[in-house]
């Protein structure tokens, strides 16, 4: 038998020689860009740059491109920690003690989640109440969550002329496939654990069962009237009643926004800016956040600070944050473009910071709808060996339902916003059958089974999309799901410290609300990252100047390719094949345009561990996407 060796052969030319010369070139060559760039580009100034924060200014947050929560961006380099939303929030809990910034000026983009714009808004309200700071808001055009920060974070609300308020309330759309599946002849073939694990619904009926429509409508009603008071807080009893109206009544032009008092203004951006610019009595705007803040993406600075950053690591203890945003996958690869959370990525994040003495408590930012339960259970024993040694935080963004719920139940402590959606411990699956299909156009088949015996036999067919699952087959998959369910459950109670008993009464798939979630021991406080942060802090007895370092799970293109010098054959094989459904992602994705991707994205955390030869899904059963 040959021996598999356990590193390169010296003497051999292997894959690493070739990953250490292409480093090297590769080196060579963006090094010899750093050097041109550095020669032609010394003097230049950007005619827009924003002033230098010396002396008294305003303090320019530019929100128009979202806000990321991951430090990984999409080229070579990492984006800077204090341009992700955790380094937003540490800047805004921190201007209080900076006397310079004598007013604060926010581009608004209509893009914005829901939880974002309650905490950056609460926090700019503070900001107002506490140090007397003037904010003032432009946007472009504005959506319910955007309309909402408006009325919460800025005494200023500009609207463009050109723009639109599209404050049309809460609703959720459901699309049934049943009627057309039996047209053509297609059946799914679905199975559910839990009264409420809707997911296998919209292709199996032609409308809601009574329990997943009682409690979407539920879980609606309430998001609904978080925001209806989310985003009047503080508003005199009049305004309150009128905007409560005005929010759920749009869309509107931008003079009706303004008669109806959802802006207060409707101008061009540099008149909002020359307004702040008068009110703070400085005509010095600093860039503080955004887009003017962290520069040409993939920039030369980016690259030197990349760079700096690979020679040496501080040992200074810090928190650690690590965000994890999107669907679950083992491997990624996800046809629609999303990398997501992958088991590979986040337990190789997790054991870094597990093992680093520097990293003291660890918040994850978690927002997803979950995916494979295998990855979620791969993750969830690394964060249950990390909470043994330091304090892991779990702060809920948009969502930690099915999936992103089993990774969350691991932390030693929860914390959720009020609008974040909990739960949907619970798991579905199966598989759509085409068979019938296909026999209407002229395509048949044939199975030939190797063991004759018909139900062993028909049984090797499990996963083909040509017949359906016959009694035992289905009986022997519906073992398997509660299998995955009831160990779901035993995770979340020992994570949680709960009997399994009450963590059962609590799931069959139903979705909550995080005050709810609360009710029922699933989250410990109610809260953003700024209170997560604190909540580290405290279990960590760290003082509350400890530095927050923002870290990456998903590897960039770099770490990729540019394997640590212990790396071994499997490593670099490994690497290659990461790196190769990276780029068939991103292939597939190159054929749907963005307002498509942005459509079907929230699909991901079904179709991804489908499509990768998985038959149970521990996802949410809708696409859920709070704007």
């Amino acid at each position: 038998m040959k021996r598999k060796p356990s590193q390169f052969d010296p003497a051999t030319p292997h894959l690493r020689d070739r990953f250490l010369g292409a480093r090297e070139m590769l080196g060579s060559v963006l090094l010899a860009g750093l050097g041109l760039g550095l020669g032609l580009g010394c003097d230049a100034k950007q005619a827009d740059q924003p002033d230098k924060s010396d002396g008294p200014h305003v303090a320019l947050l530019d929100l128009r491109d979202g806000i990321s929560e991951s430090a990984v961006s999409d080229g070579f380099f990492p984006r800077p920690a204090d341009q992700t939303y955790v380094g937003l929030i540490r800047k805004l809990e921190k201007v209080g003690d900076d006397p310079n910034i004598r007013g604060i000026f926010v581009r608004v983009g209509d893009g914005m989640s829901f939880h974002i714009a309650s905490e950056v808004g609460e926090l700019l309200a503070e900001l107002r109440q506490k140090r007397q700071l003037p904010v003032v808001c432009h946007a472009h055009s504005l959506s319910n969550a955007s309309a909402s920060f408006l009325l919460r974070a800025c005494d200023e609300r500009w609207l463009s002329a050109a723009g639109d308020a599209s404050t049309v309330g809460i609703a959720a759309q459901v699309v049934y496939l049943k009627g057309a599946f039996d047209r053509l002849g297609v059946v799914a073939d679905m199975l559910s654990m839990g009264r409420y694990k809707s997911g296998g619904e919209a292709l199996t009926r032609e409308g809601p069962s009574e329990a997943s429509a009682q409690n979407l409508s539920e879980t609606l009603g309430n998001l609904r009237s978080i925001w209806l008071e989310r985003s009047t807080t503080g508003a005199t009893p009049e305004n309150a009643e009128r905007w409560k109206l005005a929010l759920e009544d749009g869309p509107w032009s931008p003079p009706a926004a303004l008669a109806q008092g959802l802006v207060t203004h409707v101008g061009y951006e540099d008149e909002a800016a020359a307004s702040i610019k008068a009110r703070s009595q400085t005509d010095k705007l600093v860039a503080f956040f955004g887009a003017s803040a962290s520069g040409k993406k993939d920039s030369i600075g980016e690259l030197v600070r990349f760079l700096a950053s690979q020679k040496s690591k501080s040992k200074v203890a810090r928190i650690a944050v690590l965000p994890l945003v999107g669907s679950i996958t083992m491997e990624g690869g996800s046809p629609l473009g999303d990398g997501g959370i992958t088991a590979s990525g986040a337990v190789k994040a997790l054991r870094k910071l597990r093992q680093d003495e520097s990293v003291k408590a660890v918040v994850l930012r978690l927002d997803s709808p979950g995916g494979s339960p295998l990855a979620s259970d791969l993750i969830w024993r690394e964060l249950m060996l990390m909470r043994k040694q330091k304090p892991v935080v779990a702060s809920i963004g948009g969502m930690a339902a099915s999936g992103g719920y089993y990774i969350a139940s691991a932390a030693t402590k929860i914390v959720a916003p009020d609008s974040a959606i909990v739960g949907s411990i619970g798991v579905f699956g199966g598989k759509i059958v085409f068979g019938d299909a296909l026999a209407r156009l002229g395509v048949t088949s044939h199975a030939f089974p190797a063991n004759p015996d018909p139900v062993k036999g028909n049984r090797a067919l499990h996963e083909s999309p040509l017949s359906l699952w016959d009694d035992p087959t289905r009986a022997r998959v519906r073992e398997n799901m509660q299998h995955i369910y009831d160990l779901f459950v035993s995770r979340v109670a020992e994570g949680r410290g709960l009997a399994p008993e009450a963590v059962y009464q609590t799931a069959e798939g139903a979705i909550f609300l995080s005050a709810t979630g609360k009710e029922r021991g699933l989250i410990d406080e109610l809260g953003g990252a700024s209170r997560a942060l604190a909540l580290a802090r405290e279990l960590g007895n760290l003082p509350a100047d400890t530095p927050v370092s923002v870290e990456g799970a998903e590897e960039t293109i770099w770490e990729t390719l540019f394997l640590d010098e212990g790396a071994d054959e499997d490593d670099v094989r490994a690497a290659l094949r990461r790196f190769e459904t990276r780029q068939k992602r991103e292939l597939l994705a190159l054929g749907l345009s963005d307002a498509e991707l942005t459509v079907l994205r929230p699909f991901d955390s079904i179709v991804s561990p489908l499509l990768s030869g998985e038959n149970v899904v521990a996802a949410l059963p809708w696409a859920v996407t709070l704007r």
